[in-house]
Parts: structure tokens; sequence; C-alpha cells
């Protein structure tokens, strides 16, 4: 059995103290808004962009302007902070190729996908929505089996189909929500 330096047994994957580091170095990644804006416009374009057209469209977002609207010196602002410190880390990270001039994702880019579910701050989180609707559930079939239900007017196959309906719904709203607040799905950045 391998063992770490300290004398404790090694697993197969990477430890918890690992996972935690790897988890804040992308935390870290992302926490930067032209990072992000960075990957959106990368992903919406699916292929490779210039510097100049990133630079613009990021500078158009944070300013919520149109790219026609952006100035010269709202343009270079950007250009040089993303050539000069968020592409670079980006690259670092191994989530963009970048060569001067171009920027292009890598595969290990898609594996961000997942630290990048975007609630919109108005909407209820997914988990309290299904917690709710389950709780609905539980009661209509504590009701049904404790006979306080009615089942003349709906039988109680009728309701186990609308709790099954609800639930069916509600997951084909979640996916398309989901989807439709992806980073690169948008126009706009989410």
């Amino acid at each position: 059995m391998a063992t770490t330096s300290d004398g404790k047994p090694t697993t197969g994957g990477p430890t918890t103290d690992e996972s935690r580091s790897q988890q804040g170095e992308i935390f870290d990644l992302l926490s930067n808004q032209r990072r992000r804006y960075t990957l959106h416009y990368c992903k919406r374009e699916d292929g490779p962009v210039t510097l100049g057209d990133l630079a613009e469209h990021v500078a158009a977002w944070e300013l919520e302007k149109e790219v026609e609207e952006i100035t010269s010196a709202e343009r270079k602002r950007v250009y040089t902070s993303l050539q000069q410190t968020h592409l670079p880390t980006l690259e670092r990270a191994d989530v963009i190729e970048f060569d001067d001039r171009t920027i292009e994702l890598t595969d290990e880019a898609a594996e961000l996908d997942v630290y990048l579910d975007i609630v919109p701050g108005d909407s209820v989180p997914w988990g309290v929505y299904y917690l709710g609707l389950s709780a609905v559930g539980a009661i209509v079939m504590a009701g049904l089996w404790l006979e306080v239900v009615p089942t003349e007017p709906i039988p109680e196959l009728g309701w186990a189909t609308l709790v099954f309906v609800l639930f069916a719904v509600s997951a084909v709203v979640h996916v398309i929500q989901t989807r439709r607040m992806r980073l690169g799905e948008l126009e706009r950045p989410p």
C-alpha cells in the first residue's frame, strides 16, 4: 500500500484537501466578471476569437451598451486588462489557449460548466422548489391514505397522476431554464 510522506495511506483519487484546493482555485478563477464574460463570449462564438472583438463585447456588457456605442478609450481599457491580467490567468488554468491576439477554449473549459449554474436573484432555488413540491405530494398521498382527500370527484389514480404531472412539468421547465442561463447560450451574459 502506498503512503504519504507522513505515513498515512493514500487513496486512489484526490484527497479532500486537494479537492477543496482545486475547487477554491476554480471559484477564484470564476470570481472575476471579465473572466466569466470571456468564457461566455468564447462559448457563444464556438471557435477562436480575436482579442479586439472580445474586448469590445466585454466592454459593451460591462457598460450595458451596444458594441457600436463603445468608445476607443473604453475598449482599450478592457483590452489592456484582458491582455495583461485575465487571459494569462485563464491560460495558466488551462481553460483557454491565448497566442497574443487569438483566444480559443480548451477541452478543460467544459469542466467549468458545473460551477456556472446561474440562478437569477429573484427566483426560488430549484432545490427548495422541489422540496415544496415533495411536501405537497406527501400531503396529497397522506390524505389519500387517511381517506381525508375526496376521491369521488377525482379518483386516487387522478391524484397520483396530478402529482406526477407537477413533477414532470417542473423538471422540463428546470431543464429549459438551466440551459438558457448557461454562459454562451444567450446574446448577453446572464
